[in-house]
């Protein structure tokens, strides 16, 4: 390298003594607090727990978990039986019985199926709801009795706490996902358009995404009715099941349509018959899609997306709490523009916007009176919001495909989908399409979020491209007697054969940002530290100062790639500042030596030294509808494990280093916090 660059390495360890622990393979049971075995199918029950109470709304006492029934001359366990208030919890007075599975488990299973939920619901009295799930796969039914003999019939679902039966919910009745149950939906809801209408995983991947923003602008809509619903009999009958599909057809026509011409086409529509439109309509129909939280939205979305649309050229998707911790670290700010050139399917996007989002609604909320705010407060508050959306975030990549994913992402989460195209990053600005991205963005961008696409497979030998880049042409020199660029016949600078397209892309986004911008890209170790590569990180040295480089488990893009890799963050030379001028200054450096998850792609979490695992109380907060039409609203205390992942306290550590290297002054001048 060209200069002496002083690092400092900080332990974002964590303080774990006042936590309680529970032993390896155990987990706390979400209704009793009771210690079980941690196996798949309890994975399942935990998540169906979950629900019952934060969004279903049955108080935990109104639940038992594996409780005992005779069924004949034997004594079974029912995995959960719901109680009415205030009654003794007997075989007699069971109302709903859940069965829950692990996945892989049939619902034509004859010993653990929907036959085994039958027969314990014939020998509960007066159990008239049931479910049966293994959280891929859900089956309701309702129990009559006809001439003495018990029939089952098909439900859309099981009632909420106070309901006799589930009924098509209100505007007012929908209810925010929790846990991995709106992951569970969308994947049965996928599987089940793909084996209903024929179609390829990926044809039947589009169609859940029509149907995902049928029920978004269903709610946006100021209708007092809901129209994404399907009734029972609806659901059951062949001849109704035609008016599902017109009224599916219609928000998809006059609403979804005419709102995003950028995303559907004239003449696309919805490719499922009434059945399969009944069948998805009543899994989604109970959620609100704009309540649910950032993260359930994110992961049941980008699993299903990353399963279908994961292409062959280096495109591993960033996972969410790394997306998280660079926004954190490079903190953007609501008057800058940022812009991610290589968006996938908008996982940095969705997470920078949220973070600007919140800083533009706490900003005006501080300002509003107790009663709340004038008619004048709350449209400058929507006016701030749409202006940043629309002007604020922008978006590239190669793959159409992932670019309409990532519009679909950040409608799901808050909008901001107009300045998303489809073009490739590294081409001049002159040959970017005529709808894509504007030229002037080259040297406008405040703010950047990367993670290009790598890989030894994928190069770049155009050289229209190469010429474009100093990182394109070849350079002569060490580290230490520095370097200089080899002249071709034709006195112009000599171009490599190839390049790597993260070579250039640290470069392009370099080049895409304004004197004093700042990015965040994840780059693999090996342009770190490569002998071969000290002519990249020298032309990076002369553009841009250092900021922090955190280096990433390996196991970060896990199960996909074990690529090691890591974050850097740079800001470029503002006007006037070069290497020289600037001197030799301090950088942040971080090991993460957990982010969350294993080489499987599994959730790890904390442990104790003696190896049990450490848990946390949180506290959830869910609305419960009274008979009234009003609602309580609820606290739940939940203890949960904690997930083994530093990449927060990598955030937090930097802004502390930040606070302790640079003084205020210098803090405004680098506009680095």
């Amino acid at each position: 390298m060209s200069k002496t660059i002083k690092s400092e390495m900080v332990n974002v360890g964590i303080a774990t003594a006042e936590l309680k622990a529970i032993p390896d393979g155990k987990v706390v049971d979400f209704i009793t607090g009771r210690l079980l075995n941690d196996t798949p199918e309890e994975y399942v029950r935990q998540n169906v727990e979950m629900s019952l109470v934060l969004e279903y709304g049955y108080p935990r006492e109104q639940i038992e978990v594996e409780f005992k029934v005779k069924v004949g001359s034997q004594t079974k366990r029912v995995d959960l039986a719901i109680f009415a208030p205030d009654v003794s919890h007997t075989q007699d007075n069971v109302q709903i019985i859940i069965e829950t599975k692990r996945e892989g488990i049939k619902r034509e299973n004859k010993t653990d199926g929907v036959e085994q939920l039958k027969s314990y619901m014939a020998a509960c009295l007066n159990a008239e709801h049931g479910m049966w799930t293994n959280g891929t796969d859900r089956d309701c039914c309702f129990k009559t009795n006809q001439k003495g003999e018990h029939a089952f019939i098909e439900a859309i679902d099981i009632p909420p706490q106070g309901a006799k039966k589930a009924e098509a919910p209100t505007r007012e009745h929908l209810r925010a996902a929790t846990g991995e149950n709106l992951l569970f939906t969308f994947k049965r809801c996928h599987n089940y358009i793909a084996g209903s209408s024929g179609l390829q995983k990926p044809d039947a991947f589009w169609e859940l995404l029509k149907l995902i923003f049928c029920k978004i602008e269903d709610e946006r809509s100021e209708n007092d009715k809901l129209e994404f619903y399907v009734t029972q009999s609806e659901r059951t009958s062949m001849d109704l099941q035609g008016r599902v599909k017109s009224r599916l057809d219609r928000i998809f026509r006059d609403l979804v349509l005419k709102k995003y011409p950028t995303i559907f086409k004239d003449n696309e529509r919805l490719e499922m018959s009434g059945a399969t439109l009944a069948y998805v309509v009543s899994e989604m129909q109970q959620y609100s899609l704009l309540d649910s939280s950032v993260d359930v939205k994110g992961v049941a979305y980008e699993e299903v997306v990353g399963s279908n649309l994961r292409g062959d050229r280096g495109e591993f998707f960033t996972p969410r709490n790394a997306c998280r911790m660079a926004v954190k670290m490079i903190n953007p700010q609501p008057g800058e523009l940022v812009l991610d050139p290589s968006c996938g399917t908008g996982g940095f996007l969705v997470t920078a916007m949220n973070h600007v989002l919140a800083t533009i609604d706490d900003k005006h909320h501080k300002r509003w009176p107790k009663r709340g705010p004038s008619p004048e407060q709350q449209a400058e508050w929507f006016r701030d919001r749409y202006e940043y959306l629309s002007k604020k975030v922008y978006g590239l990549d190669l793959n159409p495909s992932l670019v309409r994913a990532a519009k679909m992402n950040m409608v799901m989460n808050n909008d901001g989908s107009g300045n998303l195209f489809q073009c490739n990053s590294l081409e001049h600005p002159h040959r970017w399409p005529a709808e894509g991205p504007p030229a002037w963005l080259l040297g406008s961008v405040d703010v950047i979020f990367a993670n290009p696409p790598f890989g030894t497979e994928i190069t770049i030998d155009d050289p229209r491209i190469l010429s474009q880049f100093e990182v394109g042409a070849v350079w002569d020199g060490d580290g230490v007697n520095g370097f200089s660029g080899r002249v071709g016949k034709d006195g112009k600078p000599a171009l490599q054969s190839s390049q790597s397209p993260e070579v250039l892309f640290v470069e392009r986004c370099l080049q895409f940002l304004k004197p004093g911008g700042r990015m965040a890209i994840v780059l693999p170790n090996g342009l770190l530290n490569n002998p071969g590569l000290a002519y990249f990180r020298n032309r990076v040295l002369a553009q841009a100062q250092l900021l922090a480089v955190v280096d990433m488990h390996r196991d970060l893009f896990q199960p996909r790639n074990d690529t090691q890799t890591s974050m850097v963050l740079l800001r470029k030379w503002g006007v006037g500042e070069t290497e020289k001028t600037h001197g030799d200054y301090p950088v942040f450096m971080a090991i993460a030596d957990s982010v969350g998850h294993n080489k499987r792609g599994a959730t790890i979490h904390k442990r104790a030294p003696d190896g049990s695992l450490l848990l946390q109380e949180t506290v959830k907060k869910h609305r419960v509808p009274k008979l009234d039409g009003t609602f309580d609203e609820i606290e739940t205390i939940v203890k949960e494990p904690i997930v083994d992942d530093e990449l927060d306290a990598v955030a937090e550590a930097y802004h502390l280093w930040l606070a302790e290297q640079l003084t205020p002054a210098r803090m405004r001048q680098e506009n680095v916090a």
